[in-house]
């Protein structure tokens, strides 16, 4: 056991993930003779056999499944540990990159950067805004921080603070449709109708479409401002940020259709980060600040 190293750990879990030696290999960027002895040299330190090797894909024996089990636990506090390390190692940073998603309410994220910012002149505040998937791709592919928008919770490379509930509802100017304006309205009734839609900020992520209508024009904007102009000019219709719309929709100049067919929907905004990644000092800090001022934080 004295000699088990975290080269053997790692080569035999990947073994297990892959299926194949080869396939281990080449996801650990290894050659396939090294991994093959690091998983042999490991067995014999243990004196077990860790897989069955009769078939194409190995297999765990009874005993590799129980050292495996093990095993990740091991890897896993590994990881942790490296991460630490690498927190500990950086100073204080001189920026930070922040991306603000296309539906989050704006005068409440830019208080909140403005009252800690103001508190660390020494660190410049990169901010980028972007819509639909692509907060998440600058923050998977490691261009953010931190993201300001809503995320699937269920997926484990994020950790988030719940900040906002925001409701999106569909829209028409006074006028925009010929037909009266019911809780019935059907997707057909308004296929005939131009549908004005967010592009996607996201560069190499698969598409993401939300509310649309099939087989509906389309004219597509970058932004949410754009959009709601372009609703309130009766050049089409869309879903908006109820926020976005407040004055408008009590004054008479844009009007509700939601009903039946067009639910609308709540998004919850929320501040995330990638869940397994280093943070430095300011970055952690300013994770804490939000943390701490989210209870204070009403739905939009």
């Amino acid at each position: 056991m004295d000699g088990l190293t975290i080269h053997q750990m790692l080569c035999f879990d990947a073994v297990v993930a892959e299926g194949t030696f080869q396939a281990a290999a080449a996801k650990l960027n290894r050659t396939h003779p090294s991994v093959f002895t690091a998983v042999k040299n490991l067995e014999a330190q243990l004196d077990l056999t860790l897989f069955n090797r009769d078939g194409y894909r190995v297999t765990l024996t009874e005993a590799g499944r129980s050292f495996h089990a093990r095993s990740r636990v091991f890897l896993a506090e590994l990881g942790s540990l490296r991460n630490h390390a690498a927190q500990l190692a950086m100073g204080e940073e001189s920026e930070l990159a922040v991306v603000i998603g296309d539906i989050t309410p704006l005068p409440e994220t830019l208080g909140l950067l403005r009252r800690f910012f103001a508190a660390c002149p020494g660190t410049r505040l990169n901010l980028h805004f972007e819509a639909i998937a692509g907060p998440w791709e600058r923050l998977l592919d490691g261009e953010a921080d931190l993201i300001i928008h809503h995320v699937d919770k269920s997926d484990t490379r994020f950790e988030f603070i719940d900040l906002h509930g925001v409701q999106v509802i569909p829209v028409v100017a006074p006028g925009f449709l010929p037909f009266a304006i019911t809780d019935a309205i059907t997707p057909e009734q308004m296929r005939d109708h131009v549908q004005c839609v967010i592009r996607d900020s996201a560069r190499h992520s698969p598409a993401r479409d939300y509310f649309l209508v099939e087989g509906a024009r389309q004219w597509t904007v970058s932004d949410q401002l754009m959009k709601k102009e372009i609703i309130l000019q009766g050049m089409g219709w869309g879903h908006m940020p109820e926020f976005l719309v407040a004055d408008e929709l009590r004054d008479g100049r844009l009007v509700s259709i939601a009903g039946r067919f067009f639910a609308g929907g709540r998004a919850e905004i929320v501040a995330a980060r990638q869940r397994n990644h280093p943070h430095g000092p300011i970055a952690q800090r300013f994770w804490s600040y939000i943390a701490e001022q989210a209870p204070l934080r009403a739905d939009a």
